[in-house]
């Protein structure tokens, strides 16, 4: 798995690692900023979320055309600069409620997606151009999976960080995060909201509100907001590591930059396999209908920030016992996935000294998950709806090495699915995990329930399987397919069709509350399925044209196009 890759991998790899800490620890708290600051309802709130997550992946579109044309590099170290800005605007707390300081977050969000344009895609152009050369370009697809796990490294670490954050805040005002509390807080001061109903909540998880009650709402909702502020700071400090990792390791790279003052560079990246212009053609419309589907991979993917994060908060229980309360521990998660990579290297590893470290680590890792297990209260407590969060990035990071060596397993036999196959076997995926909540939510009626955490944490679970088979293969699948002069604007593509996908989120909250959870899932399995069956009934089509043989015949390009159509 880590054998014959290019230094480069792990410094870009790494710098990304920072930057998507900073932007999941922001984004795991981002819905619910918006509902207490603004008294949002799910509805605005989801809407807001939904066009800033679109914005977002759109804008690495608009950053692949402008790096095609001037430089990779550059692109990435002015993103990390505009992001910078954008989440230190994001950190200075504002008044609450107020239209000037929607207006301020609104320009920092702005700049946080321009900045993102800049970055993301650009950065993964780099590592897709570090398996130009020979030597390493059987390690594409294995390299991308690496790449993906370090992404999920840093967003695995995030809903803890904004959650800490948020405590700090709390607990230095001497108040407790109750999940109900901003929305009535927010209701009371609109003049909706009972007197009775705040004081008893309050008073139930230990607080004491006081005779001026408006006052005390208003300072509730303000030092809550406060602290998401304090998580939003987390990201400037999380991309000022970035960009010491991107600049300190620049040599292990320097060789694929595009800068226009180093042509031999920019020969070395432009350099690729020749094609017709009817293979360009064909490769390029492959893509644009591997988007559509992808489209709506991503649109009830990322529902984990919306439907399920509103599951999370009103249909969930607080509380979790027996082995799933340590879940809720990021260190514990860290240990497991430790152990996983451990058990691997045992059995891979040829080196005696490397097998003797492997069972010291599974000792220790055993000890560890024993000490979580025993110091854990049970039950757990006041679990704050962003908590769940983690469990996708840590499934992603343990998972990585099973799904490398069972696609390393079926290429040895020469039965590897493609890649427009695994996107198709990823919506599958997704379809079964739909259902899984869809049967959790039968007996719920309206949106206020305490079922079990593990429904949810299943869910992410094979969310996590369909991910695996979809985004980090698609990455490298667009690197590898995409015709060599228009790398930058098809990873900018990839990116578009996610933030389509992303601002149809919002379809699914606008729902929310109006039908019934269950039959909300239900939408999304019929989704799953639609999108499935429309990739596999072109799937033949998809897998000749994005092979490396001669080009079709226009007869055979123009029935992919119509079947599309």
């Amino acid at each position: 798995m880590f054998k014959n890759q290019p230094a480069g991998l792990y410094v870009l790899s790494l710098a990304n690692t920072g930057e998507r800490f900073g932007y999941y620890t922001m984004l795991a708290i981002f819905l619910l900023f918006l509902q207490a600051k603004f008294g949002f309802d799910s509805t605005v709130s989801g809407q807001i979320y939904a066009g800033f997550l679109a914005l977002v992946y759109f804008m690495p579109l608009i950053g692949g055309w402008v790096a095609d044309r001037w430089s990779f590099s550059k692109c990435v170290v002015t993103g990390i600069a505009v992001m910078f800005i954008g989440y230190m605007v994001m950190a200075i707390p504002t008044e609450i409620r107020s239209t000037a300081s929607l207006v301020i977050l609104c320009a920092a969000l702005l700049l946080i997606a321009v900045g993102t344009g800049l970055f993301k895609g650009n950065l993964q152009v780099m590592v897709g151009d570090l398996y130009n050369n020979a030597r390493f370009s059987g390690q594409r697809d294995a390299a991308f999976s690496l790449f993906y796990m370090a992404i999920n490294i840093g967003s695995m670490f995030a809903p803890m960080a904004a959650t800490a954050m948020c405590n700090m805040a709390m607990k230095a005002q001497g108040l407790t995060y109750v999940s109900t509390l901003p929305a009535m807080c927010n209701l009371y001061l609109d003049g909706h909201e009972n007197a009775a109903d705040i004081i008893a909540t309050a008073t139930e998880a230990g607080m004491t509100p006081g005779a001026d009650l408006t006052a005390w709402a208003s300072q509730y909702i303000t030092t809550l907001t406060t602290g998401y502020s304090y998580g939003f700071a987390v990201a400037c400090v999380s991309l000022i590591a970035s960009f010491l990792i991107y600049s300190l390791g620049r040599k292990t790279y320097a060789h694929i930059l595009n800068d226009k003052k180093n042509g031999t560079a920019k020969a070395a990246v432009s350099a690729g396999p020749e094609l017709t212009p009817a293979q360009t053609r064909q490769r390029v419309i492959a893509l644009l209908l591997v988007f559509a589907v992808v489209i709506f991979f991503w649109m009830v993917f990322h529902q984990n920030g919306a439907t399920l994060t509103e599951f999370a908060k009103t249909c969930t229980s607080p509380e979790a016992g027996g082995w799933t309360r340590i879940g809720f521990n990021v260190w514990a998660l860290l240990s497991i996935a430790v152990g996983v990579y451990a058990l691997f290297n045992l059995f891979q590893t040829k080196s005696n000294l490397s097998r003797l470290i492997s069972v010291a680590l599974l000792a220790l890792v055993a000890w560890a998950v024993y000490y979580f297990y025993n110091t854990t209260p049970d039950p757990l407590i006041g679990i704050q709806p962003q908590e769940y969060q983690q469990f996708n990035p840590f499934y992603v990071v343990a998972l990585t090495p099973v799904s490398l060596a069972f696609f390393g397993w079926l290429a040895k036999r020469k039965k590897e699915p493609s890649a427009p196959r695994k996107i198709g076997y990823g919506m599958l995926m997704a379809a079964i995990a739909y259902g899984v909540m869809c049967v959790g939510s039968l007996a719920i009626v309206g949106t206020s329930a305490a079922v079990s955490p593990n429904w949810l944490i299943g869910t992410y679970l094979l969310l996590t399987f369909a991910e695996l088979l979809l985004s980090p293969m698609g990455i490298s699948f667009v690197s590898k397919v995409a015709p060599p002069k228009l790398k930058g604007s098809m990873m900018g593509g990839w990116f578009a069709a996610t933030a389509v996908g992303n601002y149809l989120v919002s379809i699914p909250m606008l729902l929310w509350g109006k039908i019934s959870t269950a039959a909300l899932w239900g939408i999304l399995i019929i989704i799953c399925l639609i999108s499935a069956a429309f990739i596999f009934s072109i799937m033949k089509k998809l897998e000749a044209a994005t092979s490396d043989a001669p080009a079709a015949d226009t007869d055979s390009l123009e029935t992919v196009e119509n079947e599309a159509i």
